[in-house]
């Protein structure tokens, strides 16, 4: 049976997207991106937020695309190792999660510093509303619960 290497991501570009060209003239696009997870510690007083950051790679039309620093995209691809030696002749290895996809969720204006979804703005009162803290099942009294 064959495996599955398949990777889907939401989270924000660190920095602008690099383009390279090559000599046929393909293009690829590379870039950095953030995903962040949150949960509560052992004592469950306090919130703590994880961050990974991934390196995104995309090749043809996916080069085309505009992205920016900020950007909240969806990346959907596989993970890929590549072997290289380095200058002093040691053995690197990068990975990097190939794109078959990318899709812009929520573009950040450069001039103005807030967020709108492609070329539609939204209203500022959802642009970036805090994720309210909900009570965890386990502090719920099961006469509360509504099943």
């Amino acid at each position: 049976m064959a495996g599955l290497n398949k990777v889907m991501l939401i989270g924000r570009i660190g920095k602008d997207p690099d383009t390279y060209v090559f000599d046929n003239g393909n293009k690829k696009i590379s870039f950095t991106l953030a995903t962040s997870e949150r949960y509560r510690d052992k004592d469950k007083s306090d919130w703590i937020e994880q961050t990974e950051w991934h390196n995104i790679a995309g090749y043809g039309y996916l080069a085309e695309k505009t992205f920016a620093k900020g950007d909240m995209v969806y990346v959907e691809g596989k993970i890929k190792t590549r072997k290289y030696t380095d200058k002093e002749q040691n053995t690197r290895y990068f990975t990097e999660i190939v794109a078959d996809k990318i899709n812009i969720l929520l573009r950040k204006s450069a001039d103005s510093g807030s967020y709108g979804s492609g070329s539609t703005p939204q209203p500022p009162e959802q642009q970036q509303q805090p994720i309210p803290d909900t009570p965890d099942v386990a502090d719920t009294p099961e006469d509360d619960l509504p099943f």
